[in-house]
């Protein structure tokens, strides 16, 4: 067959007839060859059977063209012209690509309309219902594709795609559907899968006898919804610790000039494998930094765009969702969500899934009031509603009613870090690769379980700004590091006043460590429960999930025990800290034991890992009555036969005759040859000696045990979502019992890395004390893990009543950077709760981190480099409070010199006098330190350090400097650019001549400064001889014009030594104190 389905393409281009010799010779000779050779086509390719008969097709063209011509003269030439490469270019085209009406004839522009095959006139039916999605449609042991869907699939999944009758087709098989949808949505697709409605045996006993069988949609695949369906969600092929949000967003035009705010949004974003939904409105400007930082924190895997959006909002969210993310992006209208129609929606909704009224849970509290919607803001309802119209056609909106899962994005209790602060600390992503190797996520993250990874990511982007949340994680982190240090001592604390006896038990590290490896073995426990609350479980995973958390819970219930004795004043606790004491309590509440173990005994497990969902159900107490009643049907088919047996014995006089099954045949009589039997008996298959038969009476028996079977299967499976749809009554329960381990991981994940990296606890003072930073020995969290010994610490101290804000120069590649990151990451690390790398550190609670960095345009939004640094300028100034810390790196240097140091100076000087808060402003602009003398005693001037050889000054430029990245106090004039230069490998020749090139700047600025400084004397000397014309003799210096201009001199001679000529910085010190003294004498006199 492989010969057949290769061609070569040449042939049907260049027909080479054979005419006789002499005429061939005489054509030759006198005619000239063509001008045009023939193209030389070696294209080789696959053809399906529709195009091979148009390939026989054309073959019989060029066989029958030669003959067309009656009666050639000899001077004609019988060689057929040669084609020409245009029509030839168009008919490859048209070979290789099949025409639109091939992939669609139901789109065709025919009048005539085609014949369709029963098949074919369901996918036609079912692609007018389906216009958006891609079927995958069960037809035998296969899932077909066809039109449109089978090229889109033949291209994703690498498989042949071919014509059959009116459609082009492709397959794949049955047991490979959960491997090919995933490759489909993840390439962006959205899937539904068409399965068959009917078995043969009801197909059989049904009005549908001789039509095709029935088939429908069962299942809608998006990247936001596969983890929560049916058959396909919960794998191993799962998308671990990452999220998949579906995020919807709204807009509403608003008009604030003075705040540069032109839009007011609206977001809801659903994680529907967990259960967690996200909602929050605010204003942003024009750059849309709010929506930016909002859909980097959750990275949602769908966007659904309510319409009509502005022109920034889309290209924002249509570039987040670039070719290479691979994110979907579908659109809404909102229109119909005006005049409070949303809010009817959304009521609805809630009434619809509980009759009248809205659903209770278990404690019989509304889960989701009347009064709880409508206090949500108008644009967050309106993305409410239309997240619950697209979620319906999943099946997936009952779990907008949870009122456990619903959360404002932005809190009180929760610091706001844009979307800025995120990418230059490189909290969640490298700036290198946009992987998370090298972020601050990954040196942090420890846990264990993959849902306790996603709480930990969250911990991460929203820091928490209540000193007695923190307090409480840190309390919990050093009581577990207690534990893992005092193996065998157990501490006593005798408390006389309530005489009390506090226990701290060493096991507490091992026995949380032991239940988390546990849990982290088997599949995502938080993802289980919510599919179990969809009803898409199958029974193994419904069995491990409810069992990890019973395991869970029974064995976290020896940390927290109560016992009273004699005694009633003694009362031993194994946990001191409050947030451990709690999270203990609901992950081994003896009402989530209980029902797990309930819910446990009713299931079989033996038959859940086989999938065999007849025998699941542990019958007893009367429960499962309809499985009873249907399994009874079964028994009395199957005994109906066996009785039939006892007849064929009698009859056929053969006392050890038995049923026999071959190739899934069941229930065959088999006789030798030479036995007589009825003639209505039915001969099913035979060998050499032996006959198979079926009765008529067996034949009858069959069937009805077949349809037994299928009532069976129908009233197991009800059965089985009936008993899944018991489990919402203790969803919440289950739900909150999930997050308390998540929580207990990260805090567990924060005491490892404590521990390892021997971190210290950071000491927060009361938020009535000035805000300060002190941090002695500071690391950076990341750059430790690479350079490990070799880092060098740093100490920060900043505060508010004093040096608030630290003005940093120094070389290139010195570690200005580093340094400014570290202190930033020392502060979001202490208000996650974690230990921080330093010596000690005491901090004031801070209210947000505010961070510009780098350089880098956004040409697909239209905005340049400049724009993006003075927009993130912006929204600093803005945004920021006395609470808050501010990093600046290189502000301005995206314009001209002047224009760059004029508006970092200014931004400086703005944040300086009306916002007081943290600071730490790197530059290389040495005129930015002249704000000391505005703000005295609140800034300080600091550089990294360095070393250099000594020698001439013409050849400084060419010395090797030693970064030494310990910062101390001081202006550092030099960068050593020419150093970055050589590590980048310029030209040596570019570098000399850079090099004499910043040797002429810098003496003409050296000249100019020399004869302004003369200027300024001169003026001086004239203001001193009009005032002698005058008669006016200044009272300190009677006559004394040569004194006056000789300390002028001295004065601009020690400048000179301490700006141009000394090296060595003690020199340079002394030149400048020596000027200051001057001056100062000059003054006073």
């Amino acid at each position: 067959m492989g010969k057949h389905k290769q061609e070569v393409i040449s042939r049907f281009f260049a027909p080479k007839p054979k005419p006789s010799a002499t005429t061939s010779a005489t054509s030759q000779s006198q005619n000239p060859p063509p001008p045009t050779p023939p193209p030389k086509i070696t294209t080789i390719v696959s053809f399906s059977p529709a195009k091979r008969l148009k390939t026989d097709q054309l073959n019989s063209l060029h066989s029958k063209r030669p003959t067309k011509s009656t009666h050639p003269s000899p001077s004609e030439n019988p060689i057929l012209p040669l084609p020409n490469p245009t029509l030839h270019q168009k008919f490859l085209n048209k070979l290789l690509e099949p025409p639109q009406d091939l992939l669609e004839p139901s789109r065709s522009s025919n009048t005539a309309k085609p014949k369709y095959t029963p098949l074919e006139q369901q996918v036609v039916e079912l692609k007018a219902k389906y216009p958006d999605v891609l079927l995958m449609i069960e037809v035998g042991y296969k899932y077909r594709f066809f039109g449109n869907d089978a090229e889109n699939a033949a291209r994703v999944l690498g498989i042949y795609a071919h014509m059959d009758h009116n459609f082009l087709t492709a397959s794949v098989p049955t047991f490979r559907l959960n491997f090919h949808v995933r490759r489909l949505v993840s390439a962006g697709y959205k899937v539904g899968v068409v399965k068959q409605t009917e078995t043969a045996a009801i197909k059989a006993h049904g009005e549908n006898r001789v039509g095709p069988f029935c088939r429908g949609l069962s299942a809608l695949y998006t990247k936001s919804t596969l983890e929560a369906a049916e058959d396909l969600g919960g794998g191993d092929e799962g998308c671990g610790s990452s999220s998949n949000y579906l995020f919807c967003v709204v807009e509403k035009a608003v008009e604030n000039v003075e705040s540069g705010v032109d839009v007011r949004i609206g977001a809801v974003a659903v994680e529907i494998s967990t259960g967690d939904v996200v909602y929050g409105e605010f204003d942003d400007n024009f750059v849309r930094a709010g929506l930016e930082a909002m859909v980097l924190k959750l990275s949602p895997a769908e966007l659904l765009l309510g319409r009509p959006l502005s022109k920034q909002t889309e290209k924002l969210l249509l570039a987040y969702a670039g070719p290479s993310s691979n994110v979907r992006v579908e659109h809404a209208s909102q229109d119909c969500f005006h005049d409070g129609g949303a809010l009817a929606e959304v009521i609805s909704l809630y009434e619809n899934l509980n009759g009248s009224s809205l659903i209770e849970n278990a404690q019989g509290k509304k889960s989701l009031s009347f009064e709880g919607i409508t206090a949500m803001p108008d644009l967050a309802i309106q993305t409410l509603a239309l997240t619950t119209r697209h979620l319906k056609q999943f099946g997936f909106e009952r779990i907008l009613y949870l009122n456990a899962s619903f959360r404002p994005f932005s809190s009180i209790t929760e610091m706001s870090l844009s979307s800025n602060t995120l990418q230059q600390l490189e909290v969640l992503k490298n700036n290198y690769d946009g992987s998370e190797s090298g972020s601050l996520f990954q040196s942090m993250n420890h846990t264990l379980t993959v849902f306790g990874s996603r709480l930990f990511r969250h911990w991460v982007t929203h820091p928490l700004c209540d000193r007695n949340m923190i307090y409480a994680r840190l309390d919990s982190v050093s009581e577990i590091l207690e534990s893992m240090g005092s193996s065998k001592a157990s501490e006593i604390d005798f408390n006389e006043e309530n005489s009390n006896i506090t226990i701290v038990d060493p096991d507490i590290h091992h026995l949380i460590s032991s239940v988390l490896s546990t849990l982290g073995k088997v599949p995502d426990v938080q993802r289980g429960i919510t599919r179990i609350f969809h009803r898409t479980a199958t029974a193994s995973e419904f069995i491990a999930v409810i069992h990890a958390i019973l395991v869970a819970g029974r064995q976290l219930h020896q940390l927290h025990v109560e016992e009273e004795g004699a005694n009633k004043n003694l009362q031993v606790k194994k946990l001191r800290s409050v947030l451990l004491r709690k999270l203990i309590s609901t992950a081994s509440s003896s009402s989530v034991i209980s029902t797990a173990a309930r819910l446990l005994s009713r299931l079989n497990k033996e038959a859940a890992e086989q999938r065999d969902l007849n025998n699941l159900f542990i019958v007893s107490d009367g429960k499962f009555s309809e499985v009873v009643a249907a399994g009874t049907k079964v028994q009395l088919a199957n005994e109906k036969l066996d009785q039939l047996l006892c007849l064929y014995r009698k009859q056929l006089r053969m006392s050890n005759l038995e049923y026999m099954s071959v190739s899934g045949v069941t229930h065959l009589i088999e006789l030798p040859v030479d036995v007589k039997v009825p003639s209505d008996w039915v001969k099913v298959n035979s060998t050499k000696k032996t006959i198979r038969y079926h009765p008529p009476e067996v034949l009858n028996g069959l069937d009805q045990l077949n349809l037994a079977k299928e009532e069976l299967s129908i009233v197991c499976r009800a059965t089985w979502d009936n008993f899944l749809k018991t489990f919402s009554e203790c969803y919440s329960e289950f739900q909150a019992a999930v997050q308390a381990l998540a929580t207990l991981d990260c805090l567990y994940s924060l005491a490892i890395l404590s521990r390892t990296k021997n971190y210290v606890r950071p000491v927060f003072v009361s938020d009535d004390e000035p805000v300060q930073i002190n941090i002695s020995s500071g690391r950076h969290p990341v750059m430790e893990n690479i350079l490990q010994d070799n880092f060098v610490p740093n100490d920060t101290n900043l505060h508010a009543d004093g040096q608030y804000c630290q003005i940093v120069t120094g070389p290139n590649m010195g570690g200005k950077s580093c340094y400014i990151r570290q202190v930033a990451l020392i502060a979001l690390m202490a208000q996650v709760g974690c230990f921080v790398p330093a010596s000690s550190a005491k901090l004031h609670v801070l209210d947000g981190i505010y961070t510009r960095m780098g350089a880098s345009d956004n040409i697909h939004l239209g905005r340049s480099t400049f724009l993006e640094e003075l927009s993130e300028a912006s929204h600093i100034l803005q945004h920021c409070t006395s609470r808050s810390l501010v990093i600046i790196d290189e502000l301005g240097r995206g314009t001209s010199t002047h224009d760059g140091v004029a508006i970092a100076y200014a931004a400086l000087h703005y944040l300086l006098e009306h916002k007081r808060c943290i600071v730490l402003f790197v530059t290389h602009y040495p005129e930015i330190v002249d704000i000391r003398n505005e703000f005295p005693g609140s800034v300080g001037a600091y550089h990294v350090s360095y070393l250099t050889p000594q020698k001439e000054m013409d050849t400084a430029n060419h010395d090797d400097v030693t970064y030494l990245y310990k910062l101390v106090p001081g202006v550092s004039e030099r960068s050593f650019g020419f150093k970055v230069a050589q590590l980048a490998q310029l030209p040596s020749s570019c570098i000399r001549r850079a090099v004499a090139m910043a040797a002429r700047l810098e003496e003409e600025v050296c000249r100019r400064d020399k004869n302004k400084l003369l200027m300024n004397c001169s003026i001086a000397n004239n203001k001193s001889e009009e005032m002698n014309d005058y008669s006016y003799t200044p009272p300190d210096y009677p006559g004394n014009l040569e004194e006056l201009e000789k300390a002028y001199k001295d004065i601009y001679f020690h400048l000179n030594q301490a700006i141009h000529k000394e090296e060595d910085v003690a020199k340079r010190s002394y030149s400048l104190d020596r000027a200051k003294r001057l001056a100062d004498e000059l003054v006073n006199r």
